[in-house]
């Protein structure tokens, strides 16, 4: 059932991809109840996410599960198993940290989006480098961006930031707690021939920490993105701990006295639970949802985000 369903997918989304000018799509979401998989193609290559079945499978049982859908996706999308990076996600027990490293085996390599290149490892995160979800979204940004100071909140490596440049922005700043998602950033920029300096600074540093600190400094932005994670504890930030559920009112209104008049922020979250709470934006701030504009054609899962769009008058 699972390499048939592949093979559909992927004559279909072939000739799309080629339209949107796009060489890495999702092929499949956990469609069909035995296969608790999603699966994504990245030019030639796949990534797979494969998800618990049942808490009482013996391991000899996950074992023969795993190996036929493997073989599943080889007979669907004509590849080796060599051409498969297997993830593992487990069912979860509350909330976790996001991006650990899995592996040291540094399989990266350039795909392209909608006429930009981007550098991706399908070997050592549980993500890649490169949410697709998003496609749509990062689209949205570049169309807005001439002229404009870009502030990139939370930016993991980089993708809102080399849009905003390629939309003509007049100044981007890139702001993320992760060196190593931070040196990735610059080399996302510098593969579409942008350098970070003085007109695209990138900044390591605490985001909910760097807002207050960028209010002190009267620093203003024309365009913000902030899609920060649903959890975490990172011992490198200032407070204990950030939930998105419980945070979010505080956060917007930060990212909203940095936002100058006229200005709009971006604000998204994958959050299933989430619930936007009415204080977090003021009266005077228009607050519209974009979550149907922003999911790409590829996705079934409508709700694999939820997104706004904030405009301060």
């Amino acid at each position: 059932m699972l390499a048939n369903r592949l093979q559909k997918r992927q004559r279909h989304l072939q000739k799309w991809a080629k339209r949107q000018d796009v060489t890495c799509y999702r092929l499949y979401e956990r469609n069909i109840p035995e296969y608790p998989a999603i699966i994504d193609w990245y030019d030639g290559e796949v990534v797979t996410w494969l998800y618990e079945r049942t808490r009482d499978e013996t391991p000899a049982q996950q074992a023969a599960w795993r190996a036929h859908t493997l073989a599943e996706i080889q007979a669907g999308l004509g590849v080796t198993a060599g051409q498969i990076f297997i993830k593992e996600r487990a069912r979860q027990q509350g909330l976790e940290t996001q991006y650990e490293r899995l592996a040291q085996t540094g399989h990266s390599r350039l795909v392209r989006e909608q006429g930009l290149i981007f550098e991706v490892n399908l070997s050592d995160y549980l993500d890649t480098g490169l949410f697709l979800d998003h496609r749509q979204t990062r689209a949205m940004v570049r169309e807005r961006a001439a002229g404009k100071r870009v502030l990139n909140l939370f930016a993991y490596t980089g993708s809102f930031t080399v849009y905003a440049a390629h939309g003509r922005a007049h100044h981007t700043t890139t702001v993320d707690l992760s060196p190593t998602y931070s040196e990735w950033a610059a080399r996302n920029l510098a593969h579409n021939g942008f350098a970070v300096g003085q007109q695209h600074p990138i900044i390591t540093a605490d985001c909910l920490q760097y807002l207050v600190d960028a209010a002190t400094r009267g620093e203003q932005y024309d365009l913000i993105i902030c899609d920060p994670p649903t959890f975490s504890n990172s011992k490198r930030m200032q407070q204990a701990s950030f939930a998105i559920d419980r945070d979010h009112p505080a956060l917007m209104q930060n990212c909203l006295r940095l936002l100058a008049p006229g200005g709009e922020l971006f604000f998204s979250t994958n959050s299933r639970r989430f619930k936007l709470d009415n204080t977090a934006v003021p009266p005077a701030v228009t607050c519209t949802e974009l979550t149907p504009q922003t999911i790409p054609e590829d996705f079934h899962n409508k709700r694999i985000h939820r997104c706004w769009l904030l405009q301060k008058p």
